[in-house]
């Protein structure tokens, strides 16, 4: 065995790195979100929500984007290969 990585464990690496810093700074938006919006109300649907809500579902919908692009990815490269 050498002592030098396979280019595509890097790569690998890589991303599940990028992955990880993408999740953090969402985790981070969310508690910022939380805390700095105030304690309104607005109609959605017919039915009063704390404005806050919004944007946390918006952060949420590019969180699982973000992990099914990242699954498709997965699923993309183990296929890819045989």
């Amino acid at each position: 065995m050498s002592n030098e990585s396979d280019p595509e464990v890097e790569v690998i690496r890589k991303r599940d790195r990028k992955f990880w810093v993408a999740m953090f700074m969402f985790g981070v938006l969310a508690v910022l979100i939380w805390f700095t919006f105030g304690e309104g109300t607005a109609l959605v649907f017919g039915r009063q929500i704390e404005i806050k809500w919004i944007p946390l579902a918006v952060v949420g919908t590019f969180v699982f984007r973000t992990v099914m692009a990242r699954e498709a990815d997965k699923i993309r490269r183990s296929s890819g290969g045989k």
